[in-house]
């Protein structure tokens, strides 16, 4: 039979076993307990997830900027790709074309020599009429073929840029005539006015009505005539004026030829381009219509006061 020696470290080995089950039965039950909770998770861990990073691994060391805003890029798009333009806002764009008294309704380039009148555009203004005579006035034509001709007011007249132009003027009434400038008609004549020969107004209303609202627009009308040049009274080869005559479309330039080129020659308020010093008088001209088109003209004698028909014409617009 064992000693009594032998059984009291048996009672405490017990005893420290049984402790040890008891403490591993407390530890379970605890975890279990701790596992059942909301969250699944010890609360300090879900807090330390939301106020850190979260649990996945991040794909970069730092926050994904923002999307360009209006970018049409796909996500994908490497740094070097072009962004797509920002829309225009309402303040960026131009401001609707104006109706009838001012912007032209095609575009710009249309005839990038045109003066204040320009072509595709309808001017609001007045009509009012004068005894036009033969038809000459401030451009220097002479007398007219016909007296369906008008003085065009001063602002518009722009140093007789609006010389030799075809006009369409329609009234209210629904009446229209197409007149040529051939005249000015001086302040207070304001911009938009025209001043027709009685025999146009008449097409438009009774000479009684004096004055009358009228829309007008720039005209290219059809022709079978070709233009003429005229070289002006005491024209030399030191001094010449050289006037175009019968254009269809209203004349931005009249060039010399020299040694060097072609020289442009200043347009005077009575429809005349000088050279004051005679380069050119009696050689090569060219012409340029306020849509660009140039015609070249050779064998003009220098005979002053001659009109010399030519045998070409602008193209009508």
């Amino acid at each position: 039979m064992a000693s009594a020696s032998h059984r009291r470290p048996l009672r405490k080995r017990r005893t420290a076993l049984v402790w040890a089950v008891a403490v591993a039965a407390a530890g379970l039950l605890v975890s279990l307990v701790i596992a059942l909770r909301p969250g699944g998770e010890p609360e300090t861990v879900r807090t330390a997830t939301g106020s850190t990073r979260p649990s996945a691994p991040p794909t970069s060391d730092g926050p994904t900027p923002p999307a360009p805003k209006h970018s049409t890029a796909s996500p994908s798009a490497s740094a070097s790709s072009t962004p797509a333009p920002a829309p225009t806002t309402a303040s960026a764009r131009p401001s609707p074309a104006a109706t009838k008294s001012s912007a032209p309704r095609p575009a710009s380039g249309t005839a990038p020599l045109a003066g204040r009148i320009r072509p595709g555009t309808d001017y609001d203004g007045v009509a009012t009429h004068y005894d036009a005579k033969d038809g000459d006035g401030a451009c220097l034509y002479g007398p007219s073929p016909d007296l369906m001709v008008a003085a065009m007011n001063h602002t518009d007249y722009e140093t007789s840029r609006a010389c030799g132009a075809y006009i369409l003027v329609r009234a209210a009434s629904g009446a229209s005539v197409t007149v040529r400038v051939t005249n000015e008609c001086p302040l207070p004549c304001a911009p938009g006015q025209l001043d027709l020969s009685k025999e146009a107004f008449a097409k438009l209303a009774g000479l009684s009505a004096g004055r009358i609202p009228v829309t007008w627009s720039l005209l290219s009308p059809g022709t079978s005539e070709t233009l003429s040049i005229r070289y002006k009274t005491g024209s030399s080869s030191h001094w010449c004026g050289i006037q175009a005559l019968g254009h269809r479309n209203p004349l931005a330039r009249l060039e010399v030829r020299t040694g060097s080129g072609w020289s442009r020659l200043t347009r005077t308020e009575y429809n005349y381009f000088l050279s004051p010093d005679g380069t050119g008088c009696g050689g090569p001209l060219r012409l340029t219509d306020i849509y660009g088109e140039q015609l070249t003209v050779d064998g003009i004698a220098l005979r002053p006061d001659v009109v010399q028909p030519t045998r070409v014409q602008f193209t009508r617009r």
